[in-house]
Formats: structure tokens, C-alpha cells, sequence
């Protein structure tokens, strides 16, 4: 059992296309959770109510005042015993996601972060690395390909990245919930990530998974900057960060899978 938590700020029409992505693309046997962090949009709350009341297993929950994405993520996470999906709800899972996350956390119990590829995921991204590439006009052809290409060696990240991030339970239970200091949100999951490779743990990419992306339609708006304060405080606490993330793309040991899964693309047209 897997608990899957979407926070839910704003951004309706990207919302409807998650939760019918998650309808099609989603077991019903998992937990789905779903938390409006008091969404000022009027079409959010009946298009969460139409989705819990045709899915099984689906819980909506409605914070009363605006917690932000990291309020809302641990307040999620602590409520659960099981492993977590994190899911953004401007994101589009496509066939065999969950599915794959699982498999990749299984092959090693030290795996404490996995992230699919997305084409906006920065150093996850797929065509372009470290690029935010537009959605991809037919998201199945693109999961065909990664899946049909995965090697599922499951590569050494320096971080995860928060859009769609697979948490083991038992890392969350040993290094704690993500660190209310850096606010509403940014910084969070990178945080997160390096607290578990200090612990012996891992971050990986999982390489035969795929979701789309659109990028900053939920908590976006809220004027939350990466390069900011929450920036300094993640260095502060780890000075080679930035040394580690520069070295891994300059290395960029997920090039090969990328030409791969292009050359797979190339085929289908």
C-alpha cells in the first residue's frame, strides 16, 4: 500500500487533468489523499468532491486556513503509516507510474527518494536536461518510450525533485518530516534528500517512469522563490551542495538513457 497526497492550491484546469489522469493511470486500491490548503478558486472544491465520490479509497481533506505546500505535505505524511507519493497537482501521471516507483524502491531497501522522468524535472527532464520543455502533446507515446528503454539501473541523484517524489516510510520515520524553517515551500525535498544520503541513504532517478509536468500552475503564484532565502539556508546546512548538483550536471550519467529513449521515440514517428 501506497499512500498518493496531491496538495491542492488553485489551478483548476491543471487539477481536473491530474485527477483524470490519476482515474485512468491509478489503482484504486491505493490511498489517495487529497488536501485543499484553502484554494480561493471557486471550481477547485467541486471538482475534488466529483473526483473522491467515483474513486475508491479516495479521502478529501480541506486545511480551514492556508498552511502552504509544506504544512500541507507533513501534515499528510504524519497522518500515514505507509510509503509516500508525493504528487503535484499540475502534474499528469501516465500508465505504469505507480507501478514503477514501487519496483524501483524495492530493488534496494537504502532507496530513500525516487523520481520518474518528467519534461519538466530539471535535472529528471526529459528531452532536454535541466530544461523545462513544454508538455508533450501525447504523454502515453513518451511513457512508451521510457518504459520501452529503461534499463532500471535506477541512478545516483544528488537530490529529488518535489513534483512527483516516492518517499520510503521507514526514511521518513528516521529522519523526520520536511523542516517547517524554509516556509511555505522551496528547498524542501532537496533538504530532505541530502539529510538522507548523510544518513547512508539514497536518491534516485526512476528510469522507466514517466509524469508530466506543467510547473508552477498549484504553489507557483504564491511569489515562492527558489534562488531566495530558502536557498541560503540549504546551503548553510550543505556547503557542497551546489559543488554536487554542478558535478552531476557536468557529468550528466542519465545521457545515455535520454539518447535511448529518443532514439525510441524516433522510431514511432
Amino acid at each position: 500500500m501506497i499512500d498518493i497526497v496531491v496538495p491542492v492550491f488553485n489551478a483548476a484546469p491543471d487539477l481536473e487533468r491530474c485527477l483524470a489522469s490519476l482515474l485512468q493511470h491509478t489503482d484504486s486500491d491505493q490511498r489517495l489523499l487529497l488536501i485543499n490548503d484553502a484554494s480561493t478558486d471557486p471550481a477547485v472544491v467541486p471538482l475534488l468532491e466529483g473526483f473522491t465520490g467515483r474513486r475508491r479509497n479516495a479521502q478529501l481533506l480541506h486545511n480551514p486556513t492556508n498552511l502552504g505546500f509544506i504544512g500541507t505535505c507533513n501534515l499528510a505524511m504524519s497522518a500515514g503509516t505507509h510509503d509516500v507519493v508525493l504528487l503535484n497537482s499540475d502534474t499528469q501521471v501516465t500508465a505504469g507510474w505507480l507501478d514503477a516507483l514501487a519496483r524501483c524502491a524495492d530493488s534496494d531497501p537504502r532507496i530513500a527518494t525516487a523520481t520518474p522522468f518528467s519534461n519538466n524535472a530539471e535535472i529528471c527532464s526529459l528531452p532536454e536536461f535541466c530544461v523545462n520543455n513544454p508538455v508533450p502533446e501525447n504523454p502515453a507515446r513518451w511513457a512508451t518510450a521510457v518504459s520501452a528503454t529503461a534499463s532500471r539501473t535506477y541512478p545516483e541523484l544528488p537530490t529529488g525533485v518535489g513534483f512527483c517524489l516516492y518517499i520510503r516510510r521507514q526514511a521518513l520515520d528516521e529522519l523526520g518530516l520536511f523542516d517547517p524553517r524554509y516556509g511555505r515551500g522551496y528547498g524542501e525535498e532537496n533538504d530532505f534528500c541530502r539529510r538522507a544520503a548523510a544518513a547512508g541513504w539514497r536518491n534516485v532517478l526512476c528510469d522507466d517512469a514517466y509524469v508530466v509536468h506543467a510547473g508552477g500552475k498549484s504553489f507557483g503564484p504564491l511569489n515562492l522563490k527558489p534562488n531566495g532565502e530558502n536557498l541560503q539556508v540549504l546551503l548553510e546546512r550543505y556547503p557542497d551542495y551546489e559543488r554536487l548538483v554542478a558535478d552531476f550536471i557536468a557529468r550528466d550519467p542519465i545521457k545515455p538513457i535520454r539518447r535511448s529513449i529518443m532514439a525510441k521515440l524516433a522510431e514511432t514517428l
